[in-house]
């Protein structure tokens, strides 16, 4: 990831919700894949699905809106989405925290 690109994420419930929806924003747009990151919440057997995941793209600003956007409905189809958020150019500190996979 250059300091020049954009980071997406996209929080969404589950692990195969995870799959499909970065399948699909990769498929919508020319975006690189970040390692996803997961978490249990301590409130998990509330929840509709009990991990959570972090779906991360980079890429320029439109490209990875457009990945956020075909993510998005495709998790929203199967198990839903907490949030979504792009970062154009981010700071090295961020952009460095951005490459964990947890």
């Amino acid at each position: 990831m250059t300091r020049n690109q954009t980071v997406g994420m996209l929080e969404v419930y589950g692990l195969a919700t995870a799959f499909a929806a970065a399948d699909a924003g990769l498929k919508a747009a020319d975006v690189t894949l970040l390692a996803f990151d997961k978490n249990k919440p301590a409130n998990a057997e509330e929840l509709p699905v009990p991990l959570i995941i972090v779906i991360k793209f980079c890429g320029s600003v439109s490209d990875v809106n457009a990945a956020l956007l075909a993510a998005s409905e495709k998790a929203n189809e199967l198990a839903g989405v907490l949030a979504a958020h792009a970062i154009p150019s981010p700071e090295s500190g961020t952009g460095g925290m951005l490459k964990l996979g947890i």
